[in-house]
Order: C-alpha cells, then sequence, then structure tokens
C-alpha cells in the first residue's frame, strides 16, 4: 500500500507541472491583460508595471520563475491587481471559508444521498421509491444559481428565518442556505448512483446465498450489500468534494461568504494571472490528493483491487 501511494504521489508531480505550463499559456493567448482598463495607461508606466511584476520576459522564463518560487518558498506571488496583497493572503482568507460551507456540503450530501438511496432500493416500485427518484431528479435538473435565490426569497424575505448573506465567521446561520443550495444537486446524484448500485448488489448470487442461509435482512443489506454498493460512490466521492470547492463561484456571488470562489471570478474578469494560476493550481491539487484518498478507500473496502 505504501509503495502505491507512493507512486500515486510522484506521478502528481509531473501532473502539476503540466496544469502550471498549460494554465500559463491559455491565460496569456487570452485577449488583454492584468493592467488593461478603462483608464489607458501610457506606454512607459506599462513597461514599468510589466518589468516590475517579471511580464516583460519570455514566458518560459515566468512560468521557471514561478516554478522556481513555489518549489522553494512556497510562493504563489503577488497580485496583479491588489498591490498590498499576495496570492498567498488571498487563499488564506478565501479557502478557509471555502473548506468549512463545502466540508458540511459534502457531510450532509454524502449522508442524505446515500441514505435515500438505499431507502428507494430497498422499497423498489413503492410509492416510497418513486418519491425519492421524484426528489432526485428534481434536484438534479435545479443548477445552483438557480437554489440560490430561491432559497433567499422564502427563507430570508419572505419568512425572515436565515440571512441571505454574509458570514460570520462561519455561524450556523450564515451556513445554512449556501450548504443547501451547494449540497442539493449532490445529494441527487448520489441518490440515483446509491439506488442503482444497491438493485445491482441486491440480485447478486452472494446475497441469494445470504438470504437462503436464513440470515436477516438487515443483516443481508449491512453485511453483504453495503460494502460492494458504495464501491461506485466512493469513485463519485473523490470529484464531488473537489467539485464543492470548485462549485463555490456560485455560493460567494449569491450569499457573499468571502471564498475562494469570487477571488477566481475576480482574477479572470482582472486578468490576475497570478491569482488565477495560484487558485487553478489549488483545485488541481486538491484533485489528485482526494483521488488518491479514494483509491486508498477503495483498497480497504475491496480487498481484491489491492492485487
Amino acid at each position: 500500500m505504501f509503495s502505491f501511494i507512493a507512486r500515486r504521489l510522484l506521478v502528481a508531480v509531473p501532473t502539476l507541472l503540466f496544469l502550471i505550463v498549460i494554465s500559463a499559456v491559455l491565460m496569456h493567448a487570452a485577449p488583454g491583460g492584468p493592467f488593461n482598463s478603462e483608464r489607458k495607461l501610457s506606454a512607459e508606466v506599462v513597461a514599468n508595471l510589466q518589468a516590475k511584476y517579471g511580464l516583460d520576459q519570455p514566458l518560459y522564463l515566468q512560468i521557471w520563475t514561478y516554478i522556481r518560487d513555489l518549489v522553494l518558498h512556497f510562493d504563489f506571488g503577488p497580485s496583479f491587481k491588489y498591490k498590498d496583497r499576495t496570492v498567498n493572503d488571498i487563499i488564506a482568507q478565501g479557502f478557509p471559508v471555502t473548506l468549512v460551507y463545502g466540508f458540511w456540503s459534502f457531510v450532509i450530501a454524502t449522508i442524505l444521498g446515500i441514505g435515500a438511496g438505499v431507502i428507494a432500493a430497498i422499497r423498489q416500485n413503492t410509492p416510497t421509491d418513486y418519491l425519492v427518484l421524484s426528489v432526485a431528479i428534481i434536484g438534479a435538473v435545479l443548477p445552483g444559481y438557480v437554489i440560490a435565490p430561491i432559497l433567499v426569497l422564502v427563507f430570508t424575505l419572505k419568512l425572515g428565518w436565515l440571512p441571505g448573506g454574509g458570514w460570520e465567521d462561519g455561524e450556523w446561520r450564515y451556513l445554512v442556505l449556501p450548504v443547501i443550495a451547494l449540497s442539493t444537486g449532490y445529494i441527487a446524484s448520489i441518490a440515483r448512483l446509491m439506488r442503482s448500485s444497491m438493485l445491482e448488489t441486491l440480485n447478486s448470487n452472494f446475497v441469494r446465498t445470504a438470504r437462503a442461509k436464513g440470515l436477516p435482512e438487515w443483516k443481508v443489506i449491512t453485511r453483504h450489500v453495503m460494502k460492494p454498493a458504495l464501491l461506485p460512490i466512493l469513485s463519485y466521492l473523490g470529484p464531488v468534494f473537489v467539485g464543492m470547492i470548485t462549485g463555490s463561484v456560485v455560493i460567494d456571488m449569491y450569499f457573499s461568504t468571502g471564498g475562494i470562489g469570487k477571488s477566481f471570478v475576480d482574477s479572470a474578469l482582472n486578468r490576475d494571472y497570478s491569482v488565477m494560476l495560484g487558485v487553478t493550481l489549488l483545485v488541481g491539487a486538491l484533485t489528485i490528493v482526494f483521488n488518491l484518498i479514494v483509491d486508498v478507500l477503495y483498497a480497504f473496502i475491496d480487498p481484491k483491487i489491492r492485487y
């Protein structure tokens, strides 16, 4: 197992390097630049700014300097738009906020999605099954940018139960609406996937054998069905967590939570190359790490995968 993890981590290094290179090339290929604004600057001022941030150098030298500073000093560079802030400062401020509501959204989506899928599979072709499928389909087709304003309209403007924005150091009242908006679509997807996996496992020969031996139904479900049925869910949960981090753009825009999503959107609009590259690299690293965690959990649940 240790050698497997070590190999995956070694593969992650060239993957992240490729991500840096391709992101930098695409950003510089896009029209515009970090110093373009409504008030046109003189050529001398633009030249001085480019020299200050190293943008007057060839692209391969800019990429090499970025990688060198990242490896030696863990420095993502300065922001081109916020003169008194570095990319490290922006990530350190926004990422913990996104991580908090992303974590709770992940926990709720996993628990409710798996629970709903199990109930629907056990009660197949009953009103309970149809209800779960109907709610899952509705949740899957409603994107976060539709759910978020509906939640604010109902629970903030109409009922006045919950605040419609802000953060206040993660107080629970400010967490409820962002978590619901972010997790609803994933609850629906996990429920449908869990139901399909459960139905497939319930029709397996080893489940028929367990029932033929006279085991109670709850033991058949918990001891023989749940483990193999969870394997497709595990493979999906890694990208789900990363998707909740990247999907925070909608949450930050509607609820003004101050997460990393808004910084990413602002950096794209302002052509703030260093912030864009820093957040992209962060998301790429999270994707690699959580896919690795999923693979390790796979091996613990299904011993055959270890071989």
